[in-house]
């Protein structure tokens, strides 16, 4: 057996256990690969694991940078309560188009907002509307503005609140200082800004399973 298929029959193992997808993730996975979507979403254990990091944060208000089909965002806003609010963040129209209607099936319309345009456009105009501290912050977007990203989830956030980003490990690559390539600079540069800055108390884990070999940085807001 290769080392890539024993991840993924292990992924298989933890999904079918403990993360189990039903028929409105489901169908967000089957209608995004049918409209022609990448298919990078979260896996079902990743999706899992960002809805406990929701609920062990008593989140009220979480900001996702980047929607794709909206699996990861329906994951994020089970977490809510009735009052609770998610905004996602998506560049792609065609990919907002599909997200909106995976996550009205799934019931959670009236927690989830999806913006569209550039986040680096979106974020400023969010930041004018002076919303609530966002209680978590995933971020799952285009890797070399990743450092942008984490500038702006620190300001629209709070002491305590708790920022994830995705898909920091890039292979390995991010480690290979001959890589100069925009997405593994990207996410060095967001690595090394959680490590430095004053407010963040952050780590990375490496993960494998049926994608392959990645991983995701947490950071918590410390003032």
């Amino acid at each position: 057996m290769s080392e890539s298929q024993l991840w993924q029959d292990v992924d298989d193992y933890f999904t079918a256990h403990l993360a189990p997808d039903d028929d409105a993730l489901a169908a967000a996975l089957r209608d995004s690969e049918a409209a022609g979507l990448p298919q990078i979403a979260v896996t079902a254990s990743q999706g899992k694991l960002l809805q406990l990091l929701a609920e062990i944060q008593g989140a009220r208000h979480i900001l996702e940078i980047g929607t794709l089909g909206g699996y990861s965002t329906i994951r994020l806003a089970r977490a809510l309560p009735a009052d609770g609010r998610l905004i996602s963040l998506e560049y792609s129209p065609k990919h907002a188009e599909v997200a909106v209607r995976n996550i009205a099936r799934a019931g959670l319309d009236k927690l989830v907002e999806v913006r569209v345009g550039p986040a680096l456009e979106s974020l400023p105009r969010l930041a004018d509307e002076n919303p609530p501290p966002f209680d978590l912050v995933f971020i799952d977007a285009d890797k070399a503005n990743n450092p942008h990203y984490v500038e702006w989830a620190l300001k629209l956030t709070r002491t305590g609140s708790l920022i994830v980003v995705d898909n920091v490990v890039r292979g390995g690559r991010v480690a290979d200082p001959d890589d100069t390539a925009p997405d593994v600079r990207g996410t060095r540069a967001a690595l090394e800004l959680i490590g430095s800055h004053p407010r963040l108390s952050g780590t990375a884990v490496q993960t494998v399973g049926g994608k392959g070999y990645d991983g995701f940085a947490l950071a918590r807001v410390l003032a």
